[in-house]
């Protein structure tokens, strides 16, 4: 009985948030100009943010619930362990420089990451590819040249400090978090019985996968874009150099942004490249490296999967390592 009701409780939750990402979207089609003039600025500017966000992720999780669907009928457990090396530092290795080469937006990794693991990935070989994903796959390092004038300097310092703080962060992943740290496999529904079916059944599968995955994954992305719009919003820049102004402050304010602007790695270097005259490049570094391995709407997402504990020492050792990593290249 407690296990049907909190089921409700969250598909009608999920119905609500829905619900209401459609009526920001409706509404600013649909509402006139006269009525909008009603409502205060920093709800029109909250509204704005909201759907910049939502419609910049949407087509990267249509992509990676795809992808996800493809891998719960077409790979299976006997592929995933001849692939994987046993050693977990190959197995680490492996997955970041997969990674580094598969164009996926921190937004759509979440639920291939997902569906890998319950495919039986290790954990760490799993987080490795979840890091270096959406950090230093080809489509952002390009930007990250063309952001910067063309000067490959940035871009490289990204690639390899992002590939580096990855290996780390995994490998100390693999000895902290044995289990797979899922929340349900169940609720992923594996079914081993498909791969006997016929190639129009198999790809009517993977549609039902990839549907049933966007709607699991997208309701946990509209609440964070919502509170990534709610902080860029309320909450004041300044505020931010409560840590202060030295060059651990500055980078500890870049970091935080990087978090709570929630921003597609495709096009944060853009918005990195604007700071270029008020912050060190220690600081923008972190922000080019953080921003796409951890931020708000990543977070949210990710507790959808993965267990609360697990979270958190992620979030912990992606902010102390990446913290750290930037602050030695000055020295170096």
């Amino acid at each position: 009985m407690y296990r049907w009701f909190s089921s409700a409780l969250i598909d009608a939750t999920g119905i609500v948030v829905i619900a209401v990402a459609a009526y920001f979207m409706l509404a600013s089609q649909f509402i006139g100009t006269a009525w909008s003039m009603k409502l205060p600025t920093s709800f029109q500017q909250f509204s704005t943010i909201f759907l910049s966000i939502i419609i910049e992720a949407i087509p990267f999780v249509l992509i990676g619930v795809i992808i996800a669907g493809c891998i719960q009928i077409f790979v299976t457990e006997e592929q995933i362990r001849r692939w994987i090396p046993q050693n977990r530092f190959l197995a680490v290795m492996m997955g970041c420089v997969i990674g580094a080469f598969f164009p996926a937006c921190e937004c759509g990794i979440v639920p291939i990451v997902r569906r890998l693991v319950a495919k039986g990935v290790p954990l760490h070989a799993a987080v490795g590819f979840l890091l270096t994903g959406p950090l230093i796959n080809p489509i952002v390092i390009l930007s990250t040249y063309m952001a910067f004038g063309n000067d490959g300097t940035i871009a490289a310092l990204r690639m390899g400090i992002g590939f580096v703080d990855a290996l780390i962060i995994a490998f100390m992943i693999s000895f902290l978090f044995p289990s797979n740290q899922l929340k349900s496999v169940a609720v992923l529904d594996v079914r081993e019985n498909v791969k006997r079916a016929s190639l129009f059944q198999q790809l009517e599968e993977v549609l039902k996968h990839s549907i049933d995955e966007f709607f699991d994954t997208g309701k946990y992305l509209i609440i964070g874009a919502c509170f990534a719009a709610l902080m860029q919003t309320y909450v004041h820049t300044k505020s931010l150099f409560l840590f202060g102004d030295g060059d651990f402050g500055k980078t500890t304010v870049m970091m935080g942004l990087a978090y709570f602007l929630s921003l597609c790695s495709e096009a944060d270097a853009f918005i990195a490249a604007s700071f270029k005259s008020l912050f060190p490049v220690t600081s923008i570094l972190a922000f080019l490296v953080y921003g796409p391995m951890i931020d708000l709407k990543n977070t949210i997402m990710l507790l959808s999967a993965f267990r609360f504990r697990f979270v958190l020492v992620l979030l912990i050792l992606i902010t102390s390592v990446v913290f750290i990593s930037v602050h030695l290249i000055r020295v170096l």
